[in-house]
């Protein structure tokens, strides 16, 4: 795992774009697969990207973007659909083609149907040829995706029941929370941890214990963003805000500066 930290919001950004890039670099002649996370930490890193394509460093038109997650219940074109959200946030932003884009179906209302479309949405990122580079951010309770406290390290995309604490959070993009849905369709730990790289961005105090207890703390469904730990190509985009709770911070910085010049 390497964890890098930055004096502030927008030069976290500006790593996190960086590691991005280099993940996708790799991919070589195949279409590269961008996992999408929604969400104030990535905004950002994603202006980052839009800057990059700008400076013809970076071209996304031809590549496949998967969300991470979907609401339950929202009617097709609600605004705070992440689909929506993700056009407006990421394909405006970088030039990703909308129908290039893959999200979670949430629009069924019983369980036998989306339970169809988790399993439609696993297959859809194995016919792709898995996620290169699975962008994040992390929840205030830890969690990763919508995989909230408690979730199964090995799980897949499945539906999910929002914790209080998230529905309390994102009741901000909503008119209040009584508007906010109670229920998801999200990317397991186990899918997420299929992806090839993992960006994971965190700004801001609120997400300092959060932070310190996935990339420190036990490896424990508590704290589902814990599983970055068994990943073996992490890497973690901070500020000093965010990265105020690490104990092992020196180290950290020490890694960052790699190998002395010879």
């Amino acid at each position: 795992m390497e964890i890098l930290v930055s004096p502030g919001p927008e030069q976290t950004a500006a790593r996190a774009a960086d590691a991005v890039l280099a993940g996708l670099a790799r991919v070589g002649r195949r279409t590269p697969v961008l996992g999408l996370a929604t969400g104030s930490s990535p905004l950002g890193l994603y202006r980052e990207l839009g800057r990059a394509v700008a400076q013809g460093r970076a071209d996304f038109s031809a590549a496949h973007g998967v969300a991470l997650d979907e609401y339950v219940g929202l009617p097709p074109g609600h605004p705070e659909g992440y689909r929506q959200v993700l056009l407006r946030e990421v394909c405006d932003v970088i030039g990703l083609a909308p129908e290039r884009l893959a999200v979670p179906d949430g629009s069924a209302t019983d369980a036998a149907s989306l339970e169809a479309a988790a399993a439609a949405y696993e297959q859809r990122i194995l016919d792709l040829g898995g996620v290169d580079v699975q962008v994040l951010g992390i929840g205030a309770n830890g969690h990763l995706g919508f995989n909230e406290p408690g979730s199964a390290l090995t799980s897949r995309t499945r539906v999910k029941r929002l914790s209080s604490r998230t529905r309390r959070d994102n009741a901000r993009f909503f008119h209040g929370l009584d508007d906010v849905p109670t229920h998801c369709l999200t990317q397991g730990l186990g899918t997420i941890l299929d992806a090839r790289r993992l960006v994971l961005v965190a700004t801001g105090d609120a997400k300092a214990d959060a932070v310190a207890a996935a990339l420190e703390g036990p490896l424990t469904a508590s704290v589902p963003a814990s599983v970055l730990q068994w990943h073996a190509d992490t890497v973690v985009c901070l500020d000093e805000a965010a990265a105020a709770g690490l104990r092992n911070r020196q180290y950290y910085d020490d890694s960052a500066e790699g190998l002395p010049a010879h």
